[in-house]
């Protein structure tokens, strides 16, 4: 007889597994369509920021590095490893500084 216990640690390594298996798909589909877009020349903070800001930007034209940085998807980022990261993403032409302000405002453009 197999024990009551045995059964749920079974269960709970299948249902693990099935879970390990989605997220390993949807790594592939993530890369692929990072290929495609030309994203994968770009750090994983970088792509965090720029996911980020594109995701700020829809609900007003220009991303605040406040809003940036307290993102969900950059929030254990160091501060001085996020600014790098900025930076390079401005340099790359990612990001823009906005003409409205001096500082502290981007504007997300298309990947090249």
């Amino acid at each position: 007889m197999v024990a009551w216990g045995a059964i749920q640690d079974t269960k709970t390594t299948v249902m693990y597994m099935s879970e390990i298996s989605k997220l390993t798909e949807l790594r592939k589909l993530m890369q692929s369509m990072e290929r495609t877009l030309g994203l994968e020349k770009l750090s994983p903070v970088e792509r965090d920021i720029y996911y980020a800001a594109e995701e700020l930007s829809k609900a007003d034209q220009e991303v605040r590095t406040f809003g940036l940085i307290e993102h969900t998807l950059v929030q254990s980022v160091s501060r001085p490893t996020f600014f790098r990261a900025l930076k390079s993403l401005v340099e790359q032409g990612y990001l823009s500084q906005s003409g409205s302000a001096n500082r502290g405002r981007y504007v997300v453009n298309a990947p090249q």
